[in-house]
């Protein structure tokens, strides 16, 4: 029997309708096409200079590195002076300042994030964290949003695997809504809406993938899509660049999509980074607002109901979702 689903997040309803498909066999990766030539591969290593002039980089055996950023050659947004406030009523314009940037995962052209070693893995975190708190101390950016496509259908023009980030002079829609939604959580309730969703989650146990001494891998009761996962810090964190522990979280992330391939097989999916922005518009923002990432398995299409309503209907019940999950073992 379908049903109407709520969430406190994002404060929207989505459809779960079970009998749309109900195995996870229906869900699984066709056998992967070839990969990109790592030849022409402007990422690998000796391609180094077929990417704009590097950003950052940290240090590998011989002179190599293990973990590169460079501006996007193809970027959403540039760099520039400070942004004019827009003018008028119904036809708002400003400059496209921004910054968009490219990590590169590591030398290793085959391998994603789930298959690196644990050690490989907390070096792509390291960097994020020095990329993130670079933009974030920019007065020129208002939201920083780090995300990851994996896979030609999720976004990814090129296969060597890579994260981006993108700093934007204002705040993105989505970004708000979470924000407000935890501020007014806050106001009315005296407490993090995040911290008592982990408790709420913790008590229920049907949505738990996996119960860390620092982050909690959850199935979100309000799902978009099939095996969609929710990575939440235990503690109260509301700016990611001030993670705590970032081995714990390199671990967590790695075991989430190291349990997706160990189910799904080589499925193409989205991870999109929340965390509270920087500057003066949010007072209080560490008091209410704990960051989040989120894990999106590209596994349905947006049809003509989802985008004439902004709901989204997932065949797969979250409890069934993380029961699956729970009993897939990690690739390493």
């Amino acid at each position: 029997m379908p049903e109407l689903r709520w969430g406190p997040l994002r404060r929207r309803w989505v459809i779960v309708a079970p009998e749309r498909g109900k195995r996870p066999s229906d869900f699984r990766a066709p056998a992967s096409s070839p990969a990109n030539n790592p030849d022409a591969c402007p990422f690998c290593p000796g391609n180094e200079h077929l990417t704009p002039p590097e950003i950052a980089r940290l240090p590998g055996p011989e002179g190599g590195w293990r973990v590169r950023v460079v501006p996007n050659k193809f970027p959403a947004l540039s760099p520039g002076p400070p942004r004019e406030p827009p003018g008028g009523e119904f036809f708002q314009r400003a400059p496209g300042l921004g910054a968009h940037e490219v990590v590169i995962d590591s030398p290793d052209h085959h391998r994603d994030l789930d298959e690196l070693p644990l050690e490989q893995v907390r070096s792509v975190v390291d960097m994020y964290l020095r990329r993130l708190a670079a933009l974030s101390s920019d007065p020129r950016f208002c939201y920083v949003q780090l995300f990851k496509n994996h896979g030609r259908e999720a976004g990814a023009s090129l296969s060597h695997p890579h994260t981006q980030i993108i700093a934007t002079p204002v705040l993105p829609p989505e970004a708000e809504a979470r924000l407000t939604a935890a501020r007014d959580f806050h106001s009315a309730h005296g407490q993090c809406l995040v911290c008592e969703l982990a408790r709420r989650e913790l008590e229920a146990g049907k949505r738990v993938v996996m119960n860390g001494e620092h982050f909690l891998l959850l199935s979100p009761y309000d799902a978009r899509g099939p095996f969609e996962l929710l990575i939440l810090p235990r503690e109260h964190e509301s700016h990611f660049t001030r993670l705590s522990q970032p081995a714990a979280f390199a671990h967590t992330l790695r075991e989430a999509l190291s349990r997706l391939r160990t189910l799904l097989g080589d499925v193409p999916y989205n991870f999109v980074l929340y965390t509270a922005p920087q500057g003066p518009d949010w007072p209080g923002v560490e008091a209410w607002y704990h960051w989040h990432l989120e894990i999106i398995p590209r596994l349905t299409k947006l049809a003509g109901f989802e985008w004439g309503t902004g709901m989204f209907i997932n065949p797969m019940p979250p409890e069934l979702a993380a029961e699956y999950l729970r009993e897939a073992k990690s690739g390493g």
